[in-house]
């Protein structure tokens, strides 16, 4: 079983490497569907998997100047609360059957509103960018770091419940409301960002005893090794075919969580 958690997270690293998209997504409807570990130690773990598997990657861009920390700030404004709030409501449930229901909601529509993010990722790009209406962008400048905020309390609760979302839903979310920044930037931004969070409800979960250490460290032995060789190969493959494919996968895992719970 041991060598079982380290080959999923030998796999699930490779596609993280490869596509940039999957770490909570894919980890934890493995761990629940595929080792029948109950929800709650799955989402509790796989939040301090993703955030030791993506600390690796915070330096390099951050050496490069990419990272946009004033938008980082203001996002971990509205998830930190988020996630906390989040985290003293579940230390209220008592029922586990409750417990395990809502997250496997929860996860099941995350799921699903990652794979719409992946699949219009660059549609949303494109029209933001190509959208000419003056007093539009005004407001928008305006209310930009307010409304990054607030999208950042509602994300911050969905990853505390799920562990999906910090990666491909940030990124969508930075895509839309800041549309000029490259996606370098983007991309470094919304690392940070789903560093900090998912670290601080992990730590959360862990209080809440929730984690279980040995199945991370199995998991960290097969994942780390795997977004090192992902990232080798995935530049030689086609965004166009990957991001497809992806979004079908988590379409499909997330209708199948929403439709058991």
């Amino acid at each position: 079983m041991e060598l079982g958690y380290s080959f999923a997270g030998l796999v699930v690293g490779l596609i993280v490497g490869m596509t940039g998209i999957g770490g909570g997504a894919l980890m934890t409807p493995i761990l629940i569907v595929g080792f029948g570990i109950s929800p709650a130690v799955a989402v509790s773990t796989d939040l301090l998997y993703a955030a030791v598997t993506k600390m690796g990657g915070v330096w390099p861009y951050a050496k490069q100047r990419l990272v946009n920390w004033k938008i980082v700030v203001a996002m971990l404004i509205g998830s930190v609360p988020g996630s906390l709030i989040t985290l003293w409501w579940l230390s209220g449930i008592e029922e586990m059957a409750t417990l395990e229901h809502l997250m496997n909601l929860t996860l099941g529509l995350s799921l699903v509103l990652t794979s719409v993010a992946v699949f219009f990722r660059n549609r949303i790009r494109n029209y933001v960018i190509a959208l000419d209406a003056p007093r539009l962008k005004a407001v928008g400048r305006r209310w930009r770091l307010p409304v990054t905020s607030l999208a950042g309390l509602v994300l911050g609760m969905l990853v505390t419940l799920s562990s999906v979302g910090a990666g491909a839903l940030g990124t969508a979310l930075l895509i839309l409301l800041f549309p000029h920044m490259t996606m370098p930037m983007i991309v470094a931004t919304d690392l940070v960002h789903a560093v900090v969070l998912t670290g601080i409800a992990g730590a959360g979960h862990w209080q809440l005893g929730n984690v279980d250490p040995e199945l991370l460290v199995y998991l960290l032995a097969g994942s780390l090794p795997g977004v090192y060789l992902g990232a080798h190969l995935g530049v030689r493959l086609s965004p166009k075919l990957m991001q497809p494919l992806m979004g079908t996968l988590l379409l499909i895992i997330g209708i199948r969580f929403v439709l058991a719970s």
